[in-house]
């Protein structure tokens, strides 16, 4: 859905050409992959991912797989025995909407017992590295780039992608995503009306092209609405899933019995629309979870969408109409849309089904929505329950979630493929990572930089370094020189040669790459500015947005002339967190810019 998550792979690439550490969303330390082993868990409850089927079985696992599942059965030898007495013992959860950039992420979604995502909308290049599975992070599957119209959501996130606005185009769009290694297609079928910002969309028959095209290579469609009217329209084009849930209206009576026809799912990612219509999310609050919430993840929990003149309304129309959906047999899948504001991987995933039982699915339903559901609807055989031969993609918990949703949340163990993910470890990494966590202030305005030294030092944090598109394999190039007291920057912007284009100067003003600093005592930015060319732009970089950066433009003519920027102009921070501070260009062309004067004022 439409977020303010601009950019989300800026600073690896800007980073990229300087020779320095890249930025790293966790702290570097590697958390060592578990060993896979023989286990029993003993007199535990088993959840199989549709229903309780035995309340004190031992489930035994040898290597990757479930071998037996039983109340009598012993454990082998040599196996690690562990105590199910009281506890519950799911399915791997499936996070069924994420969008994911870094191994990160998936490290964050398996310590909250996610063991498998699906990715709706990624940079192909980025996921190709992620999809090697390793114990100690989740699984991925992907669709890659998503399909939408020119100008339509999927473009504003600062990257060139392709689009499509006619029906005849959809096979060679599908085609090319599939040679990309998308696993199924997403689509866009949305003009922004329900959240107040008119966008263009697709047609209804590029939509039902593109459907068609993807069935034709055995691929599934999914697509994401917000209108009651554009829910209805791809379930008449034969979408196999249907990604948010409006949010513009009630549902109308006999609607979800309508949809059950058409024998769609639907992914209503209700933690996410809940933050939308202004709902803040409290899970960074509780002691089950707190302690393996990295602060980036604290913040992206606290982080709100910068949209006005939407109310709760809308919320209370997507609860009813899962309710209504629930009832009527359409299958509901749990997804989170992390790393949107007011979510985060993996622990936002305890939100959803929470909010899934508060929309009318009991505690089962909801579970079963986030386990075998996925699983079936996705065509991963080989997960999302709990029975001999599958994989051992397992979570225990503590208590009984199938009569207390919020149990989920008291993780005990967390298996992929059979290897134990170390706990305590991650919990030690986030502790370590809070202890230096907090913004170093700038308490007073004052100069960053005149480049009178004729160096490309600063008054703090660290110089000025180059940036560009090239870690993704860009063109774009920028030469950073001082001249005559100024900052000069030569450069060209290549369009389409990179999943993001761009090149100019960044400032880390922290003591490291991308270490927070609080300049909220302070007005703004501003800087001198003489250039030709066109596309200048301000990115400013906040923990809260995780690295998500907020946009201001500018020109630059012939003369020099002073650029101001207030804090107030960034929508979404206060700047207690600011990380990284870009000034280049960003749309296609060459440029000359020449700054000089630089100042926190």
């Amino acid at each position: 859905m439409r977020a303010p998550f601009l950019l989300a792979l800026l600073p690896f690439v800007l980073c990229a050409c300087t020779g320095q550490t890249q930025v790293q969303t966790q702290p570097p330390a590697p958390i060592a992959p578990p060993q896979h082993a023989t286990l029993a868990i003993r007199d535990v409850r088993v959840f199989d991912g549709q229903k309780v089927v035995t309340s004190r079985a031992t489930v035994l696992v040898d290597g990757e797989r479930i071998v037996a599942i039983g109340e009598n059965l012993s454990a082998p030898p040599g196996a690690e025995v562990v105590d199910g007495a009281g506890k519950t013992l799911l399915p791997g959860l499936i996070d069924a909407h994420v969008h994911v950039f870094d191994s990160s992420q998936l490290e964050q979604s398996l310590a909250f017992g996610v063991t498998t995502v699906l990715d709706m909308f990624a940079i192909p290049d980025a996921i190709k590295e992620l999809r090697s599975p390793r114990p100690d992070r989740a699984e991925i599957r992907s669709a890659g780039i998503l399909a939408t119209a020119p100008g339509g959501h999927g473009t504003e996130y600062g990257f060139e992608i392709p689009t499509l606005d006619r029906p005849d185009q959809a096979q060679d769009f599908v085609d090319a995503r599939i040679a990309e290694g998308s696993d199924y297609i997403k689509i866009v079928l949305d003009d922004g009306s329900a959240v107040g910002r008119r966008t263009p969309t697709l047609s209804n028959d590029t939509v039902v092209a593109l459907v068609k095209a993807a069935h034709a290579r055995g691929k599934m469609a999914v697509v994401h609405v917000h209108s009651l009217e554009t829910t209805k329209a791809v379930l008449a084009a034969g979408a196999d899933g249907v990604e948010h849930i409006f949010a513009d209206r009630m549902p109308p009576e006999g609607f979800a019995a309508e949809a059950a026809k058409h024998k769609a799912f639907v992914t209503p990612t209700l933690a996410v629309m809940s933050s939308v219509y202004g709902r803040k999310s409290t899970l960074e609050k509780d002691e089950a979870l707190a302690p393996y919430l990295m602060p980036a993840a604290r913040r992206q929990l606290q982080a709100s969408f910068p949209l006005h003149g939407i109310g709760p309304a809308g919320g209370a129309a997507g609860m009813a109409a899962v309710k209504q959906l629930e009832a009527a047999g359409v299958p509901i899948l749990a997804g989170t849309d992390a790393p949107n504001p007011g979510t985060a991987y993996g622990v936002s995933m305890h939100d959803e089904l929470a909010l899934l039982v508060s929309a009318g699915l009991t505690p089962s339903q909801a579970l079963e929505a986030a386990t075998s559901a996925p699983a079936r609807s996705f065509a991963l055989s080989d997960r999302g329950r709990i029975a001999p031969g599958l994989r051992a993609d397992l979570l225990l918990v503590d208590g009984d979630p199938t009569a207390d949703i919020l149990a989920t949340r008291r993780i005990v163990g967390v298996w992929h493929a059979g290897a134990r993910l170390d706990r305590d470890a991650v919990r030690a990494k986030v502790a370590t990572a809070l202890s230096t966590a907090s913004a170093a202030p700038i308490a007073a305005a004052g100069p960053v930089s005149d480049f009178e030294s004729g160096t490309l030092a600063t008054r703090f944090g660290q110089p000025w370094v180059e940036s560009s598109d090239k870690k993704f394999g860009g063109n774009s190039t920028v030469v950073l020189n001082v001249e005559k007291g100024a900052l000069r920057l030569r450069g060209q912007v290549a369009a389409g040669n990179a999943a993001a284009t761009w090149a100019g100067a960044l400032l880390t003003p922290g003591g490291r790459r991308f270490e927070p600093v609080d300049v909220s005592k302070t007005k703004g930015l501003a800087f001198r500015v003489r250039g030709s060319g066109k596309g200048f732009s301000v990115l400013l970089f906040t923990q809260r947005h995780g690295f998500a950066p907020l946009e201001q433009t500018f020109t630059a003519g012939a003369k020099f002339t002073r650029v101001t920027i207030p804090w107030s102009k960034f929508e979404g921070t206060d700047g207690s967190d600011v990380t990284a501070i870009f000034i280049g260009g960003t749309a296609p062309g060459t440029f000359d810019l020449a700054i000089d004067d630089v100042e926190i004022y």
